[in-house]
């Protein structure tokens, strides 16, 4: 067996997980949990990066010996260097207010149905290509020669190697899906600079060495590989779906929600851009189609509102409550920044004529009613318009903790959920260390060896669908 150490950055939390890999095991534990505590400024709200690079330190001096270290985490934010290769300031946060109205100003220049054509990517207010927008004219822009999404510069401050990976980097807005290579002709017209991005990687390459310095502070016995994986933390969790065949959806449940599909090739279509669908890449050159649904910030935003009450008794009030009595759209960008998240969601139900839920047991039913609802829609509607017809839906993440999500999931869609693993971008991050060291086989291997050694839950539906397309109908009649 061997050892790989997985830098896992959620929007909330990092960690440090062990992934031990054998012929026929597979085993997960955690070496280090922290914090990821953004940070309002004068300026607006910024990633404390240097605190979670401290935090990975920490994190691989607990791990012990490990064969490799591979780095995943969310998605579109960049930290700036300068010629020197220092850091120019602490990464914007995606939630930051700076991008708000850019979107249009873009679509003077290249027509939001141009830019789907060119990268099929769905319209987010905080992509790359906005975030660069909205920073176009500031000194920290034009002082900056190199552009490294968080994955890429904790990997640079842990080798000296710098590297752009390519399925976080699809998310930027400015990867052309059908190639995998950079949208040129999306960049000339909007005047960014491609030289600002290091070389392209892809989950497998090797990224360097740790450094001696590193070595030294975490006790680790050189050399230690650093392997890129899919850095994208959906990416790594979408290669951890165990699943047995082709037919399935997959939902990645966290702060966000990320439902769709697996393909081999992009649906670039103009209805594919209306109905919102992103095609980012991941491994293999496979294409994730899918849909950003909120997700359980929702209802993680309440629950701090709220003073962090027991989750577990919550869920079991939440779950007495009549379904689907109130819903909201889960994919709304109005509950995209944080605060006052219970009275938001009382007052989208009052602007839309539905029963107000008042009591915190409400409120949770309706976020988990809301976002089965917004499963619902996306798989339904990733299958018609990919002609890709599913028979399972698979949950990954933090959200298969949660069975009562997972349940009214499977009603909503009508299919079987199976639920599980819950730390499916860890261990996506480890079995593509252990495949670039010749461990595991392809895709369909790594998933066999999931299957076969982690724990699952399977959830039929019940009830049937015809509420489900009421409450849909009601949601789009607002």
């Amino acid at each position: 067996m061997r050892s790989y150490a997985a830098v896992d950055l959620g929007a909330s939390s990092g960690r440090v997980m062990v992934g031990r890999v054998g012929p026929d095991s597979l085993e997960l534990t955690e070496a280090h949990r922290f914090p990821n505590r953004p940070v309002r400024v004068p300026e607006g709200l910024r990633w404390d990066v240097l605190s979670l690079y401290a935090g990975v330190l920490a994190g691989l001096r607990a791990a012990g010996r490990v064969d490799s270290v591979g780095i995943d985490s969310w998605a579109v934010d960049h930290g700036l260097l300068d010629a020197d290769g220092a850091l120019l300031g602490n990464p914007v946060h995606y939630r930051d207010a700076r991008t708000e109205g850019i979107a249009e100003k873009v679509w003077a220049t290249v027509p939001a149905a141009e830019l789907y054509a060119a990268t099929g990517l769905q319209y987010a207010p905080f992509n790359t290509l906005y975030q660069l927008a909205a920073a176009s004219g500031t000194r920290q822009l034009a002082h900056a020669r190199r552009l490294l999404l968080i994955p890429d510069l904790l990997a640079y401050w842990l080798t000296g190697e710098q590297g752009t990976e390519l399925t976080n980097a699809s998310t930027t807005q400015l990867i052309d899906p059908a190639t995998g290579d950079w949208a040129y002709d999306v960049a000339a017209r909007l005047g960014i600079d491609l030289e600002l991005f290091a070389p392209l990687r892809r989950p497998g390459d090797p990224a360097g060495l740790l450094r001696a310095e590193v070595l030294e502070e975490t006790g680790l016995t050189g050399p230690v590989p650093v392997t890129t994986v899919g850095s994208h933390d959906t990416a790594s969790a979408v290669a951890a779906v165990p699943a047995t065949g082709e037919r399935f959806a997959y939902i990645c449940t966290g702060t966000w929600s990320l439902a769709g599909l697996e393909l081999a090739a992009p649906v670039l279509t103009e209805e594919s851009r209306a109905a919102n669908f992103t095609n980012e890449l991941g491994l293999d050159g496979t294409v994730r189609y899918l849909r950003n649904i909120m997700g359980l910030w929702l209802l993680q935003e309440c629950v701090r509102a709220w003073g962090d009450p027991d989750l577990g008794g919550l869920l079991r009030e939440a779950a007495a409550v009549p379904a689907l009595r109130s819903v909201v759209d889960a994919g709304d960008a109005a509950f995209l920044a944080p605060g006052r998240m219970p009275e938001r969601i009382a007052e989208a139900c009052r602007a839309s004529g539905q029963p107000v839920p008042a009591t915190p047991a409400e409120i949770t039913r309706c976020i988990l009613d809301s976002l089965a609802l917004a499963h619902r829609r996306a798989v339904d509607e990733a299958q018609r318009l990919a002609d890709h017809p599913v028979d399972v839906v698979h949950i990954v993440g933090g959200g298969t903790r949660n069975a009562l999500l997972c349940q009214l999931t499977a009603d909503a869609c009508g299919l079987p959920v199976v639920a599980g693993p819950t730390e499916a971008a860890a261990l996506g991050n480890v079995l593509v260390q252990a495949r670039a060291h010749g461990l595991v086989g392809d895709r369909a291997d790594m998933r066999r060896l999931l299957a076969r050694t982690q724990p699952l839950t399977r959830y039929e539906p019940q009830g049937g669908t015809e509420r489900w397309r009421e409450a849909e109908a009601r949601l789009a009649a607002r």
